[in-house]
C-alpha cells in the first residue's frame, strides 16, 4: 500500500509572525490561511513534498506528519493486529476522516483519507470567505 505524506503539521505560538518568516527566511509560498473555529492555520509551499500547515492549535515544537491512507477501516485493522498496541482516534479534517495514532516513542502520526482534498484551496480562492486571511 502506497502512502504519499502530504502534511507537516507543525504547531505555532503566532501563526501571523510565522507566515512571514516562512515565506521571506525560507522561500515558502502561502497557499491558504484561516481563522475558524477557534483556531489559525496556515499552509504554505516549500517546494516538492508535503505542505507545511503552521497551526496555532498544536503545541510550539511540535509537528504531527500526515500520509494519505486509502481505506482507513484496513489501515486501522493493520495496526490493531500488530504486536504494538496502539489506540487510534479517528477525527475529522477539512480533506476527510483521518486516524491520529503514536508510534513506541510517543510522536503522533496520522493517516488520512482524502475525500475532500481541494477543499481549504477552493475556500481560500472564494472571495467571499470571510475566515481566509490574506
Amino acid at each position: 500500500m502506497t502512502r504519499a505524506l502530504v502534511y507537516l503539521y507543525v504547531g505555532s505560538a503566532d501563526v501571523g509572525r510565522d507566515v512571514p518568516f516562512w515565506c521571506s527566511a525560507l522561500g515558502a509560498e502561502l497557499v491558504w490561511r484561516f481563522q475558524a473555529f477557534g483556531a489559525d492555520v496556515a499552509a504554505v509551499r516549500t517546494g516538492d513534498g508535503p505542505l507545511v500547515l503552521l497551526a496555532d492549535h498544536r503545541p510550539p515544537g511540535t509537528c504531527l506528519p500526515i500520509w494519505t491512507a486509502a481505506d482507513l477501516d484496513e489501515a486501522a485493522a493493520t495496526l490493531a493486529a500488530s504486536e504494538w498496541e496502539v489506540t487510534a482516534t479517528r477525527v475529522e479534517v477539512p480533506d476527510g476522516p483521518c486516524l491520529v495514532f503514536r508510534d513506541p516513542s510517543g510522536n503522533e502520526l496520522a493517516l488520512l483519507r482524502r475525500d475532500r482534498p481541494y477543499a481549504l484551496v477552493a475556500s481560500w480562492d472564494d472571495p467571499g470567505n470571510s475566515r481566509a486571511i490574506r
